[in-house]
């Protein structure tokens, strides 16, 4: 059985009355020191074909912290994602304004490597989609990419990547079997422990568990107690007791505006604004 050192679902979702109007939001930094952040979002419009998905969204992001984003389908959420590692670049008709910084780097500088961003900045996907090669070579593939050609350097990555994963031993006597044999959750471990290989200081997880059965997903939330004392974790969910479980500050977005940021705690107990109440609590979305 696994257990999971994360707090009570009914504790984290019992909801007080928000606070009346006039107590103003907390700017997206209370609380932190801005040298704690690692994301610095300022100002973000976006507008797919003329069409906008996000409305000024300002936000910071803490190092070494989970921060889950939650909303309603087509809130903005993987979209403000995918802004963090450029991957909205690859879709046409995107128009964006406003500025992004990474450990102070604006990473729509024209001048930005794009490719040393998304290794600083991994992602794993809502599937998990481990290539059809063996358990070895989908951790080692982003390491071999980037110039490491030494055996012995390879096998020490892959071993600490899977460690980290919390996959090892699971697969440590099967490195040379095919990725695809593993289970789903252990097929979505295997991307984690790929995203980690090129050593990234952030991990973005858009929806990681949505298609993993509960069990699996308990090993993939303990996972992120362990991750986040290496690395940011931005995570993607639709679910509001993985966010509660598995967060320690939430931003909550409507309609591509960033309605209410705080830690999670607070979010979940006495949220400031009427609309995070009346979603996290299930009477709309």
């Amino acid at each position: 059985m696994v257990k999971i050192k994360m707090p009570k679902v009914q504790e984290a979702l019992a909801v007080t009355p928000a606070l009346p109007p006039e107590r103003a939001a907390p700017s997206p930094a209370e609380g932190v020191p801005p040298s704690d952040f690692v994301i610095r979002i300022r100002n973000l419009n976006l507008w797919y074909d003329g069409t906008p998905a996000l409305h000024d969204v300002t936000l910071d992001l803490p190092r070494c912290k989970v921060t889950a984003f939650i909303g309603p389908s087509g809130c903005g959420k993987s979209t403000l994602l995918r802004c963090l590692n450029r991957l909205n670049d690859l879709i046409d008709g995107v128009r964006m304004s406003g500025s992004i910084h990474v450990s102070g780097q604006d990473i729509y500088d024209p001048f930005v490597d794009v490719t040393e961003l998304r290794k600083r900045v991994g992602m794993v996907f809502q599937k998990s989609n481990p290539f059809p090669k063996s358990i070895f070579e989908n951790v080692a593939y982003g390491p071999r990419i980037h110039g490491v050609r030494n055996r012995s350097d390879l096998d020490a990555i892959v071993q600490k990547s899977l460690e980290r994963a919390g996959l090892w031993n699971e697969a440590k006597d099967r490195l040379n079997r095919n990725a695809l044999e593993l289970s789903g959750g252990q097929q979505q471990r295997l991307c984690i422990a790929r995203a980690l290989a090129v050593d990234p200081e952030i991990l973005l997880m858009d929806e990681p568990c949505s298609a993993l059965d509960p069990v699996s997903t308990a090993h993939i939330e303990e996972l992120f107690f362990d991750l986040k004392t290496r690395y940011t974790i931005v995570l993607v969910t639709h679910n509001m007791q993985q966010a509660a479980r598995a967060s320690d500050r939430t931003a909550f977005l409507l309609q591509g505006r960033l309605v209410e940021v705080g830690s999670t705690r607070d979010m979940f107990t006495n949220p400031r604004k009427s609309e995070t109440q009346d979603y996290i609590t299930g009477r709309f979305g």
